[in-house]
């Protein structure tokens, strides 16, 4: 009996040290470690008894697997997607919306806005999606026109074989290649060499066309704005006034939201009290001119939100800088690994936005993510 006690023992703790000694061995390899023991005869009953627990523990540890893997998905009614149309006049459409669409066509098919916040073209962006799904920004002219549209979901539509998710190469074979410059009135302004997205003008707008880097250069975003509009726009970069700067704020964290039901994600929330903290810090870069998580005084940005009182479990930090808008900013940071690993991460439940303007009218961005400790 004494020898039957040992071995069993010896069993328990071959399995409860196996994930240690070997991440690669399966469960199924260990049992037929187990099914050596059988040829002594006094230990079948109590093999049986082993394998039995053995079964149960890792069918507790299964569950717990599926438990963690499906924690932070989000648990929304999934909302249908609209059936798309190639558009009739023009190249591209966005939710089957064209540019020179009347606004009240649009709100015919969308209902209303859920967000509406000055953009960096003077006009702007009304945010109409159902929890983040089937999400659009759309801006009308004076004439209640749709003069600018975003993206950064599968909703784009065109009278070429261009859809969400087509690459790079594949764009450039249908429109050729992009714009290296645009020009307003007798300015040339120079487009970044290094750069993920696409610019081109067709059918009296400027497409700018995102990639997702990480993806094959995939198309993950594309934003259409009229030709008036974007010559209307003096520079890249616009006046930095108090509502450009809470306009900014809301559409990176919308878009944010966005991105992440796009990956099966839990919509973050609002927070007021971080987004002092990203303020803070991002003034503090804007007006010393540096840039890094780091600020003059040696904290981190744990110890930033610490300092504001703010008690976490998990938190992260993003900074932007330079970019014409918070559309550019969002995809520029979905092209950088670290920066996406935060957007995309599924413990964090509370996000704020920070913005402000160097003296040139460089925006510069902080967003900071976080989960509230127990």
């Amino acid at each position: 009996m004494k020898n039957i006690l040992s071995l069993i023992f010896i069993a328990s703790l071959l399995y409860f040290s196996w994930p240690i000694l070997s991440e690669q061995q399966s469960a199924d390899g260990f049992r037929t470690e187990i099914d050596s023991f059988k040829e002594h005869p006094e230990l079948s009953e109590a093999i049986k008894t082993v394998n039995s627990g053995i079964a149960y523990f890792i069918g507790q540890l299964d569950s717990v697997k599926e438990k963690l893997a499906n924690e932070g998905k989000a648990e929304i009614p999934i909302v249908e997607k609209p059936e798309l149309t190639a558009p009739e006049e023009q190249t591209f459409s966005i939710h089957n919306i064209e540019i020179g669409e009347g606004k009240a066509a649009v709100e015919k098919q969308l209902g209303q806005p859920q967000r509406i916040s000055i953009n960096d073209y003077g006009t702007k962006w009304n945010a109409y999606h159902e929890n983040y799904q089937n999400f659009v920004m759309v801006s009308y002219d004076e004439e209640q026109k749709v003069d600018g549209l975003y993206t950064n979901q599968d909703l784009i539509a065109a009278k070429n074989e261009v859809e969400f998710g087509s690459k790079k190469e594949r764009i450039r074979e249908q429109l050729g290649e992009p714009l290296t410059e645009i020009v307003k009135g007798m300015v040339r302004y120079q487009l970044p060499e290094e750069r993920d997205y696409d610019v081109y003008q067709l059918d009296g707008s400027y497409v700018t066309i995102f990639y997702d880097k990480h993806n094959d250069y995939q198309v993950t975003a594309i934003q259409l704005v009229s030709k008036q509009l974007e010559e209307n726009k003096p520079g890249f970069y616009a006046e930095g006034t108090k509502v450009l700067k809470e306009g900014f704020e809301h559409q990176l964290f919308d878009i944010t939201n966005a991105s992440r039901v796009n990956h099966g994600l839990a919509v973050l929330k609002w927070d007021d009290a971080v987004k002092v903290t990203a303020r803070k810090h991002s003034k503090d870069m804007a007006d010393h001119q540096y840039f890094s998580h780091t600020n003059r005084e040696g904290e981190s940005p744990f110890e930033r939100m610490a300092e504001d009182g703010i008690a976490f479990k998990i938190a992260g930090e993003n900074l932007a800088y330079g970019q014409f808008s918070s559309i550019f900013a969002h995809e520029g940071l979905m092209n950088s690994l670290g920066h996406r690993e935060n957007i995309l991460k599924t413990e964090y439940e509370l996000l704020g936005v920070g913005v402000a303007f160097g003296e040139n009218g460089q925006p510069f961005f902080t967003e900071n993510f976080y989960s509230k400790s127990l």
